[in-house]
């Protein structure tokens, strides 16, 4: 059971969650909707674990994930039914920044060169065609019941970029090198070459920065009892080092 209002501050929108969620159970991959009102989603029970990172690090998980993550980007929007929402990762930034800026709060300087740093990421990704996606790949939203997989939350889901799943997915489980090329190869089904590695890997620092911008705008807007704090600084520390990666193998300054 979901209980809760929209949370503008975030993006998330019930109505569009309902919607994303009962389009990804007609699509295969979530649990049935069995009741909804305004503020309340009741989800069909699946006896299960959600996984952790060090699952989602096995190839052998890797392997069962990407199919789920194909069909999302190619069959949820089928089922989709009124109005829904698009999922723009960069504009998201930018507010994020503008919400940072404006509380004037913890390492709040940091904001300017973040959000320059995200504008040089949107140039290195380019162009790309909408497809449904997820867009909150962390280990907790996949759920196994020993013989499938489920993809659950739907809260950030909407219209936006099939590389920022994977993106997310490596960066928010801190993927080996070698097995972010066996998921991109495995999920385009072809060697992947220089052009779509370089806008993949742009991609995964955006999608590491959104984490940490979030959790930082949730240290604010948050009444839940977690330590956004340590999280936030985690984050931003995993961001760090995608960036420096990305500048190291592509010769960026």
């Amino acid at each position: 059971m979901r209980i809760g209002d929209d949370i503008p501050v975030h993006g998330v929108m019930r109505f569009n969650e309902l919607a994303a969620s009962r389009a990804a159970h007609a699509a295969g991959l979530s649990p049935e909707v069995v009741y909804a009102e305004p503020g309340i989603v009741v989800l069909r029970f699946v006896e299960g674990r959600t996984l952790k990172s060090e699952d989602v690090r096995e190839r052998t998980m890797l392997a069962r994930i990407f199919p789920l993550l194909k069909r999302c980007h190619s069959e949820v929007a089928k089922h989709l039914r009124g109005p829904v929402l698009a999922f723009a990762p960069f504009h998201i930034i930018r507010d994020y920044g503008a919400t940072l800026a404006a509380a004037a709060g913890r390492r709040s300087g940091e904001i300017p060169r973040l959000v320059e740093i995200a504008d040089r990421l949107e140039l290195a990704v380019g162009p790309y065609r909408p497809v449904f996606a997820h867009n909150d790949m962390l280990a907790a939203n996949f759920l196994d019941d020993g013989d499938r997989l489920w993809l659950i939350d739907w809260e950030y889901a909407g219209f936006g970029h099939a590389l920022f799943d994977l993106g997310g997915l490596a960066a928010n489980n801190r993927l080996a090198r070698e097995d972010e090329t066996w998921l991109l190869e495995g999920y385009f089904a072809k060697p992947i070459d220089d052009e779509l590695h370089r806008r993949y890997a742009a991609m995964k620092c955006a999608a590491a920065l959104r984490e940490a911008l979030w959790s930082r705008v949730s240290e604010i807007h948050s009444v839940l009892d977690y330590d956004y704090v340590g999280y936030s600084d985690a984050c931003l520390e995993t961001f760090e080092e995608v960036w420096a990666q990305f500048r190291r193998q592509w010769g960026i300054q």
